[in-house]
């Protein structure tokens, strides 16, 4: 266990399962008595060893928060369906605990890209997720910081500095994950400038086979078909995406 910022903490145990998980995928942790929540997956060692990241934001993750060494827990997955792994120039653009599948698919491009970039964005210094481990992964002169409060890189949002990465070179492919405004307006981005994008998206997961039916959104069910979707895919979903997500009673809410 380590403590990433004020509200998130790395957790890691042992499952061989796990060894051919994808940058992109999901799994579910059940804690006893309590509740299970889906989770990305952070990294996989070659001997099964599984690292999530848990944000303390209910009663489930803030149970989590306060395990210790050898408390029993259970694990189902790993779910979904994973980014692809092109290769030439790639753009990443993340925020929050999005950062957790970017980092994990970073370290399976490194030796596919000719060149990385990548924009990571929170409120404050504080709130920036991993940002060594992403710096470390990408070469510290790749990757663009913005906090909101200008407490660390640029003042501004994720989103400012791409239209300026996007009017000066092409890239081959976008990455997104973390707010899903901020998605939103990087695929919009992305659409004018004609690149091709990929982004993770989080909605209520229950059963994570597709069975429940808490996480559609259009025609699709993210557990299923995603969480990764495509430019394609994306561009059946505009009436929702970045705009409404249901709630624990099925209904659209805002997002």
């Amino acid at each position: 266990m380590k403590t990433e910022s004020p509200t998130v903490k790395t957790f890691a145990f042992n499952d061989e399962r796990f060894v051919r998980s994808m940058p992109g995928q999901f799994l579910m942790l059940w804690i006893p008595g309590i509740d299970e929540i889906p989770l990305s997956i952070l990294n996989v060692e070659k001997k099964g060893t599984v690292k999530v990241a848990v944000k303390n934001v209910g009663e489930a993750t803030q149970a989590v928060h306060k395990m210790k060494v050898d408390d029993f827990i259970g694990v189902r997955g790993p779910f979904g369906n994973s980014f692809s792994l092109r290769s030439g120039n790639i753009l990443i653009v993340g925020g929050g605990t999005g950062i957790v599948p970017l980092l994990f698919l970073v370290k399976s491009l490194s030796h596919k890209v000719t060149k990385l970039t990548f924009v990571i964005g929170a409120k404050t210094k504080e709130e920036l997720l991993l940002i060594g481990d992403v710096q470390r992964a990408c070469g510290k002169e790749n990757v663009v910081t913005a906090t909101e409060d200008g407490s660390y890189g640029i003042k501004c949002l994720a989103t400012t500095p791409l239209k300026s990465l996007l009017k000066k070179e092409k890239f081959d492919m976008i990455y997104s994950c973390g707010p899903e405004k901020m998605m939103r307006k990087t695929f919009d981005l992305a659409e004018n400038y004609g690149t091709a994008m990929e982004v993770s998206l989080e909605r209520l997961m229950r059963c994570a086979i597709g069975l429940c039916g808490s996480c559609v959104i259009g025609r699709y069910r993210v557990c299923r078909d995603g969480p990764v979707f495509t430019s394609d895919q994306l561009r059946e979903l505009k009436a929702e995406f970045g705009v409404s997500k249901r709630g624990f009673g099925g209904r659209r809410i805002p997002i």
